[in-house]
């Protein structure tokens, strides 16, 4: 019997390899076609997985593919079969990394997914708290513009010569730093590893205390790890100005809710611009009676051509 040359031996590995999508209704309504997956080998398809359905559904795969359904330690144990995961999106915050790690598993995402689109989010949830657009729009539909050439409810915020702080200055956090260079404000800028400063003036990089002190705006663009898992608290929301405004387009848990929500109620800070939360929709009713926050949906990244 005569050996396979080696590219025909792996491309023959490929056919074979089984790979689960464990919920691929969240990445994919219907407009993205499968086919280059399928072309690797079996592929399973599910629309959405609870846990308790994780390990029936995942038997025997070497790829496990998901968005929000979390592999948790214990999890990857009873998949002896299993060889890599593919997160389809830019956080992992889903998968135990470490118990991943333990197994010999690599995890891979999606590395500057949405740069633009998110910055672009994360700025409009800003604007809106500054210029109030929305309010505006619907008081003057129901009326309430008469004689006056000049009318507001709420006076609006403009940010030239403010502070900007972002808190993760990854290429998300760049670019919205660069937005905000754009509209005339200073950046100060937190990461793990400070390096390759932006080229415009001014910027520094700071702590994230200097941060909380300092900026008139602070913009959440850091993984969710447990380094910095509620890393907005009781503690820095005190420290931050009060006229703060705080955005927040990265993951919920960055965030001690119940602390920004008494924050915001007790007019500590100016007001937020929220697209993630820890539960998903949201379960506070709270949220919805306040007139100083505004709320997104966690689709900072689902444009049209989002890459």
């Amino acid at each position: 019997m005569q050996t396979l040359p080696a590219r025909f031996a792996v491309r023959a590995a490929r056919i074979k390899m089984k790979i689960v999508v464990l919920d691929g209704d969240v990445i994919n309504p219907g407009d993205i076609s499968w086919a280059p997956l399928e072309k690797l080998g079996e592929v399973a398809i599910y629309g959405d997985t609870p846990e308790d359905l994780i390990v029936e559904r995942a038997a025997g795969a070497e790829v496990l593919v998901t968005n929000k359904v979390p592999l948790r330690s214990g999890t990857l144990s009873r998949l002896p079969d299993l060889r890599m995961v593919a997160v389809l999106a830019t956080g992992y915050d889903i998968i135990d990394t470490a118990d991943a790690a333990a197994h010999g598993i690599p995890v891979c995402n999606v590395v500057a997914y949405g740069v633009d689109d998110v910055a672009q989010h994360a700025w409009a949830l800003l604007l809106e708290l500054c210029r109030r657009t929305g309010e505006h729009t619907a008081s003057v539909c129901a009326g309430e513009w008469k004689d006056t050439w000049c009318y507001w409810k709420t006076t609006p915020v403009c940010l030239r010569g403010r502070t900007l702080g972002v808190i993760g200055f990854g290429s998300i956090g760049r670019r919205v730093g660069e937005l905000g260079h754009a509209f005339g404000m200073s950046v100060l800028a937190n990461c793990r590893t400070p390096r390759n400063p932006p080229s415009y003036s001014p910027f520094a990089f700071a702590s994230t205390d200097q941060i909380f002190q300092q900026a008139d705006v602070i913009s959440l663009h850091c993984p969710l790890t447990d380094a910095t898992r509620a890393i907005i608290n009781a503690k820095a929301l005190a420290r931050m100005k009060p006229g703060a405004i705080l955005i927040n387009t990265a993951r919920g848990g960055l965030v001690d809710e119940k602390a920004l929500l008494k924050a915001l109620k007790e007019g500590r800070i100016y007001g937020a611009g929220l697209d993630a939360f820890a539960h998903e929709p949201p379960e506070d009713d709270d949220w919805f009676e306040l007139d100083n926050v505004v709320l997104g949906s966690h689709c900072a990244a689902s444009t049209r051509g989002a890459t």
